[in-house]
This record gives structure tokens, C-alpha cells and sequence, in this order.
């Protein structure tokens, strides 16, 4: 079971470090990040996290108001708080915090916040299949019908925006790609930062309409207009924005593309 994970914090040396320790654990996938209280409210109103790892001293909305807000939620993230002081713990508890975690991290202290979630989410789960095996029912017009958890999947994902976190949909995404360690959403005439790396773009986009074509590139192929031989087995595509970009495929995703097309 691999759980989803939004970071929080208005740093990035935080988010980066957090970002590198999460990476060790088999069980956490780190989707996001947001660097305030507002991105990180549209992220979690948009996607189904399963914890948030929260500053709590950012500009504006501070993380003890964020862990209040979303507690009005259907189906909340669970909230670990990392924080450089130790002062707002109690506040941070009355918010439903499962674990309250001191800057610099300690990869013991987040070992031991991480398993207290797993246990949590093992818990819901056997809680769920004994519901399931019970026979526990709703009536819907005047039948009785099997109750099934609620699981909301959006084909969008969040880019920002002079600013502001916007929601692309999945069929505006002509490609991806890296620069200079930083991922960027290539709409038809958009260049969108994101948070997500391409690996993680790769996983949540439909992988019948995205191919990964270079380590640095992923592109919809749907979008594609052109294919172009170019050096020593790579080819490059021409694609349907409004600048006619040009994305490589390296030689080792060329044979893979060309099965792929039927070439």
C-alpha cells in the first residue's frame, strides 16, 4: 500500500530535504508540493492525499489554520506537522494531528510518524473489509445494494500560474518536460511550472495518450503531428502548439515508439 503525500512549506531547502528523506520509503509517494497555505487548500480540495507533511510559521494562513480548514473536509489527509518550534504542539493535537515532527528531520522521528499512519490506514482498511464481509448495506429506492467506498480520480493536474495554482486538464498537455531541475507543462500556448517530477507526471497521466520519449521529456501523442528521423536512431517529433515545438526521443524510446505507432 503506497500512500500519497503533499508537502507544505514555504521553504525550499525544507521541502527538499522532507522530499529526499520521503523518497526512502517504499510506502510514501511524494504528488505534490505547494508553498503556501492557499496551494496547498486547492491541492488537497483537487486530489485524494492520504497525509499532508505541514509547516506551520508560512506567510498568511499559518499550518494550524490549514489542519482547521480541512478538517471540514469529507475525507481529510491525515496531518504530520514539521515545524522549528516546539511551541505550537498542543494547538497542533486539537487539530487532529497524527504526529507533530521538529526541524532539522530526524529519519528515526519520520520512521515512527509513518508507521503511526500505516497502522491508521491498516486499521480503516480492516474496519472496511469486516463492513464488506458483514454484509453492510444502504438502501437505495427501497433496495438494498452494497455500500462501497467513495474514490474521486480527476484527470487534472496542478500547475501555476502568474501566481495562482490552476487545474490543466489532462487533454491540454501537449508535453512535459525538465529545465534546469525544474518540470514545466507545455500547453498549446502556456509554459506551466509544476511541482511533480516527470516520473510522477508519467504515473498519474493516462498512459495510453503519454509516452515517455527522453529522460527529460514526455509527451501526448495525441498532440503529435510529425515524426522526423534524426541522428543515429533518434527521431524527433514536431507537436500541436502554438510554437510547433520540437521533442527528442532518445534512441532507446525510438524502438519502443515505433511499436508503439505500427511503424
Amino acid at each position: 500500500m503506497k500512500l500519497k503525500a503533499l508537502i507544505v512549506d514555504d521553504e525550499y531547502p525544507a521541502r527538499k530535504e522532507l522530499r529526499f528523506l520521503l523518497n526512502k520509503f517504499d510506502n510514501i509517494e511524494v504528488v505534490g508540493e505547494a508553498t503556501n497555505a492557499q496551494e496547498a487548500l486547492t491541492l488537497i480540495k483537487a486530489l485524494d492525499y492520504s497525509i499532508l507533511f505541514l509547516d506551520i510559521e508560512m506567510p498568511g494562513m499559518n499550518g494550524l489554520e490549514v489542519g482547521a480548514r480541512i478538517q471540514e473536509l469529507p475525507n481529510p489527509p491525515h496531518v504530520i506537522f514539521v515545524t522549528a518550534y516546539d511551541e505550537y504542539a498542543v494547538k497542533a493535537f486539537e487539530v487532529n494531528a497524527v504526529d507533530y515532527i521538529l526541524k532539522p528531520f530526524d529519519e528515526k522521528r519520520l520512521t515512527q510518524a509513518i508507521n503511526k499512519i500505516m497502522k491508521i490506514h491498516q486499521r480503516q482498511a480492516a474496519a472496511a473489509n469486516d463492513s464488506v464481509k458483514a454484509g453492510e448495506a444502504v438502501t437505495t429506492g427501497g433496495e438494498q445494494v452494497a455500500a462501497k467506498p467513495q474514490h474521486i480520480k480527476i484527470d487534472r493536474i496542478p500547475a501555476e500560474k502568474q501566481g495562482k495554482t490552476i487545474l490543466v486538464n489532462e487533454s491540454d498537455i501537449i508535453y512535459a518536460f525538465t529545465e534546469q531541475d525544474y518540470v514545466y507543462i507545455k500547453t498549446f500556448t502556456d509554459k506551466l511550472f509544476t511541482r511533480f517530477t516527470l516520473k510522477e507526471l508519467e504515473s498519474r497521466l493516462n498512459s495510453t495518450m503519454f509516452f515517455r520519449t527522453h529522460r527529460c521529456y514526455l509527451v501526448n501523442l495525441h498532440k503529435v503531428k510529425e515524426i522526423i528521423p534524426f541522428f543515429n536512431g533518434t527521431y524527433t517529433l514536431i507537436v500541436e502548439d502554438n510554437e510547433k515545438s520540437e521533442v527528442p526521443v532518445s534512441r532507446a524510446q525510438a524502438k519502443k515508439l515505433r511499436k508503439i505507432l505500427g511503424m
